[in-house]
């Protein structure tokens, strides 16, 4: 059974294990075996190997489905190289239905092309947003959890109770993913990081996309509030310092 958890002025359920052991194990579909999800306890790691489209519960999930072929620039690599848009073998396909038959979350980059073509909630830059679909949408930057660049992210969560994150634009002097000279004004010097470090995760933020999927209910939750700009405002009197807190 779920217990109910206050916490950082949001109200959710948590799943326990039955034998109250700890936490509910969380499947992290699509990540790295050797990366930050590797060896936590309670999280069952389904790597490339392991192929997430095969998932079948019975664990809320954290989905990081590949965004190589819905990114911003999936059309020029299709135009160059002939990589179809969207091509992606059915990962977010099935990350998706994982989302919204298990419960959890699925994350992607912000402006990513598959919210268009699965029909999600476009989210607003600060706060959540519901969609018809029954599932919440947001935007947030992976820098304002310690990531070395600001990386934009879009998140879509279902039958959770979603979270106040860290909203707001990260620092704007981090360093650029991408290696073209025009992404910088003339004579700026700004690190770069490598594909590699752009794509991995902060354990911060793993730890937060971990903890809304630990809300994933099993029954029906009833209806949850709308976080806004305007709500996570108020939010920020009644609760103050919380809105941003630090890294």
């Amino acid at each position: 059974m779920p217990t109910l958890a206050v916490s950082r002025g949001w109200v959710g359920w948590i799943l326990r294990d039955p034998s109250g052991a700890g936490m509910t194990t969380v499947a992290a579909l699509y990540v790295d075996a050797r990366g930050c999800y590797a060896g936590l306890p309670d999280v069952e790691v389904w790597d490339e190997a392991r192929d997430a489209r095969l998932y079948d519960g019975p664990h809320p999930v954290v989905a990081h489905p590949p965004c190589a072929r819905w990114c911003r620039l999936a059309g020029l690599v299709e135009a160059r190289w002939g990589h179809r848009r969207g091509d992606d073998g059915g990962t977010f396909a099935a990350a998706l239905e994982s989302v919204r038959r298990w419960g959890g979350v699925l994350e992607h980059p912000a402006y990513s092309d598959a919210w268009d073509a699965f029909d999600l909630p476009v989210p607003p830059r600060v706060g959540w947003i519901r969609g018809l679909c029954g599932g919440w949408s947001c935007h947030v930057e992976q820098g304002r959890y310690g990531h070395p660049a600001r990386k934009a992210t879009w998140l879509y969560a279902h039958g959770v109770t979603p979270p106040t994150l860290r909203w707001g634009q990260a620092w704007t002097g981090g360093a650029l993913v991408s290696w073209c000279g025009n992404r910088v004004r003339s004579g700026e010097r700004r690190p770069r990081v490598g594909r590699s470090r752009a794509a991995a995760t902060p354990p911060a933020f793993r730890d937060a996309l971990l903890a809304i999927a630990r809300t994933a209910c099993p029954d029906p939750c009833g209806p949850v509030r709308e976080i806004t700009a305007e709500t996570d405002a108020a939010q920020s009197r009644t609760h103050p310092g919380q809105r941003n807190p630090a890294k």
